[in-house]
């Protein structure tokens, strides 16, 4: 998967391979959400202690805890070996470039970034848009030209 093919190009991969995901794609953002709720808990628990020994300090931590924890949690399972978060891994999903290359920590990040953006500014309803696109790919995934996958169909078929 290391070679720099366009996954868009006709024939270049399995269509099967982008098919069903979309529904996938919902539940493995809820799974990831709680999962990143634990991870939010815990590491407030963490940032609490550290306040106290840095007499309030490390609390300024608290306005952006949230996302950092999602920022290294989505960052570094997505731009990870596995390109998929543990939900999308649950779902039989990964997140793939067009280009064949393996997605990066930085990629993985602006995804995240530019989905809450998009649904902040834009409200929810911009997720309509994989109703109508190509591969059900949403408005960050056309930007940053990625594409969610089924892991083994695609494994199977590039």
């Amino acid at each position: 998967m290391s070679d720099a093919r366009d996954i868009y190009a006709p024939g270049a991969i399995n269509e099967a391979a982008f098919q069903g995901t979309l529904a996938r794609r919902v539940f493995a953002f809820l799974i990831d959400y709680f999962l990143i709720a634990l991870l939010i808990l815990a590491a407030g628990l963490v940032v609490f202690f550290l306040g106290i020994i840095t007499l309030g300090l490390a609390w300024f931590i608290y306005p952006v805890l949230g996302f950092l924890v999602a920022m290294i949690y989505f960052g570094s399972t997505i731009g990870g070996a596995n390109q998929a978060s543990p939900g999308m891994r649950m779902m039989g999903l990964m997140l793939v470039q067009q280009s064949g290359r393996p997605i990066d920590f930085l990629t993985a990040v602006v995804h995240l970034v530019l989905f809450w953006l998009f649904n902040s500014v834009l409200t929810p309803f911009v997720l309509l848009v994989a109703l109508f696109t190509n591969r059900n790919r949403l408005l960050h995934d056309i930007l940053l030209g990625t594409a969610m996958a089924d892991r083994a169909a695609y494994q199977a078929g590039y």
